[in-house]
């Protein structure tokens, strides 16, 4: 709703539709090579939807991509937006031992710099897969010089969530703050805010009705994230996956640009760094 008072963190997940976690059962990673990429367009589109309505946003870009697409990571920057750690090959933290991730978010971070000569300040777990038995995660986080995380996920779902984790920023190492995912507190439960495939999935208002809430009731900035795959409604067609990650993956995927631009119109966005680092002197926020 123009006019709120509250900017909100739009975010963007930079991966593949070949690279999403509920596909990998069915794509090999050495697959990736040659498969078609469309992550460049998609962005691109992205880009410009975003310059028309003069907004910056964060994008957590995976370092598989950042290394083929160089220019895309140049043109992310150029245009006023963060630049962020998606990890490199999109492998889950809860999947990596202590070694392989601290390797994995480390090199990742060391590719971005250098290709975008900026700092990158933020990191997202893929499939938002740190949890209470994987902690130490934030550990290595500190030590790889991140200043945040936006990896958990404060719901119950088959595939990640914390949901007795605190819905909105805290501190979790010294120097290093979790911004959790939004989440709607109601009937003693965690509803997802937050966009990826619930905002595919709900009407667009119930989508909009629930980011309200969190800015009007909890008087807190919103984190939404979506994929660029989720505007692309012509990818290609994994066949032989199961019924419930094909419609995981595929419901709406043509409304979802016509909703992105509803959204940018209906609440004020920005840049995670700007609206939480910036802010970093103000108490922790906990609920």
């Amino acid at each position: 709703m123009p006019g709120l008072p509250i900017t909100n963190a739009l975010t963007i997940d930079v991966e593949d539709y070949f690279q999403v976690s509920a596909l990998a059962p069915y794509i090999p990673r050495e697959q990736w090579d040659s498969r078609e990429c469309r992550v460049e367009r998609n962005v691109e589109r992205i880009l410009l939807m975003l310059d028309e309505s003069q907004t910056r946003a964060t994008f957590f870009t995976l370092g598989w991509v950042a290394e083929r697409y160089p220019q895309l990571v140049r043109a992310i920057v150029a245009g006023g937006h963060e630049l962020a750690s998606h990890g490199y090959g999109h492998q889950r933290a809860s999947d990596l031992s202590e070694a392989g991730f601290s390797a994995d978010i480390s090199s990742a971070k060391k590719l971005l710099e250098d290709i975008s000569g900026e700092e990158v300040k933020g990191y997202r777990a893929p499939s938002f897969s740190i949890g209470e038995a994987n902690l130490w995660a934030f550990d290595c986080l500190a030590r790889a010089g991140y200043r945040y995380s936006s990896s958990i996920y404060p719901i119950r779902h088959d595939h990640y969530g914390m949901p007795d984790a605190p819905r909105f920023a805290h501190q979790v190492r010294d120097g290093l703050l979790e911004l959790p995912v939004t989440t709607l507190r109601y009937a003693d439960r965690n509803w997802p805010a937050s966009g990826g495939g619930y905002f595919r999935l709900l009407p667009y208002a119930l989508s909009r009705w629930l980011l309200q809430k969190v800015n009007q009731r909890d008087q807190q900035p919103a984190i939404f994230y979506f994929h660029p795959w989720e505007i692309d409604a012509e990818q290609p067609r994994v066949a032989g996956i199961s019924a419930k990650t094909r419609f995981r993956h595929y419901v709406n995927l043509q409304y979802t640009e016509g909703r992105i631009k509803r959204l940018l119109g209906d609440f004020r966005w920005g840049r995670m760094d700007e609206i939480f680092l910036d802010a970093a002197a103000r108490p922790p926020m906990v609920n």
